[in-house]
């Protein structure tokens, strides 16, 4: 059996549109080749893929599915590494941003790079978790800053990605974030059992992913009332308010908005964690942010010896 990663490609496309020719204008074949590729992979296989009318996988497309993407995602990451190793380092830093993974520390180790490189081209993408990851992979951005919901020092829950790293560089509180009027909003702290029946704003990119939230209660719950695609964490408070539902956000990121409460998430113990994700770090821009990121903290005041905490 050998799987042509082109045909893989468009399988995926068509999987994903419903519709053959929705997925050539997508990729930029005409609709006669993404028919010849679909049936050249089914005939690789010797199994169909695709039911017709509607276009919709079989049971054995659904099977493929499930590994085309980790599979694409690792062929773009082994295509990115080996540019990476046959090129000069680039006179420029993208570094590709979760909303609430990019924070003050990050900006200002920014700030100290960009001094010392007057002449260094910055982007700064913020975008979702899914296509955070793929910048990274693809060679389209440096650096990438992920965050997610894990229990204290786990790792996030990310894709095989081989010779990418991740590097945890904060752990924050998490906190549950209501509306001013919510009958629980005056609660000290909030026990995730206490909120499973709440309704809730679907925000993937921006909030705590909710099925993170249902695996750390071991339950169906919660479920949402409203989904949220967005980056902006101001638009996701301002529904909170709104009464659209609750979210749940790392402390920082909720302190002081206008119209909502923020109550500590006390059980079960789970913590805001950020990673930086990186493959072979080229240029010394890349290098810096890489080293000023993954730097243990000066010990503060309330410092225990022998048990730095991770910064924010």
């Amino acid at each position: 059996m050998r799987v042509d990663p082109h045909l893989l490609r468009t399988f995926v496309a068509v999987a994903h549109c419903g519709s053959f020719s929705d997925a050539a204008r997508q990729l930029g074949y005409t609709q006669s080749a993404v028919s010849q590729h679909i049936a050249a992979l089914e005939n690789d296989l010797g199994a169909p893929l695709l039911n017709r009318r509607p276009v919709t996988p079989t049971e054995a497309g659904t099977r493929l599915l499930e590994h085309a993407a980790p599979i694409l995602l690792r062929l773009e990451v082994a295509r990115a590494d080996v540019l990476r190793a046959a090129t000069e380092p680039p006179a420029r830093l993208a570094l590709a941003a979760t909303p609430t993974a990019l924070t003050g520390r990050t900006a200002r180790a920014l700030t100290l790079i960009r001094r010392a490189t007057p002449r260094l081209d910055v982007t700064v993408r913020v975008t979702g978790r899914r296509e955070a990851v793929a910048a990274v992979a693809t060679g389209e951005c440096s650096l990438g800053l992920l965050d997610g919901v894990a229990a204290p020092s786990d790792p996030l829950r990310l894709p095989d990605l081989g010779s990418l790293t991740a590097v945890a560089v904060a752990e924050d509180p998490l906190t549950a974030l209501l509306p001013e009027e919510h009958p629980l909003a005056r609660r000290a702290g909030l026990r995730l059992d206490d909120l499973l029946d709440a309704r809730w704003i679907d925000a993937p990119d921006t909030a705590a992913p909710l099925p993170d939230l249902r695996a750390a209660a071991a339950s169906d719950a919660p479920r949402a009332s409203i989904r949220y695609e967005g980056t902006d964490v101001g638009a996701l408070v301002a529904l909170v308010a709104a009464g659209h539902g609750i979210a749940i956000l790392p402390a920082a990121a909720a302190a002081g908005r206008p119209g909502v409460r923020a109550v500590p998430v006390t059980s079960p113990r789970l913590v805001h964690r950020t990673e930086l994700l990186h493959g072979r770090v080229a240029g010394p821009a890349a290098a810096a942010l890489v080293a000023a990121l993954t730097a243990p903290p000066a010990p503060g005041p309330g410092a225990v010896p022998g048990h730095p905490e991770i910064p924010s």
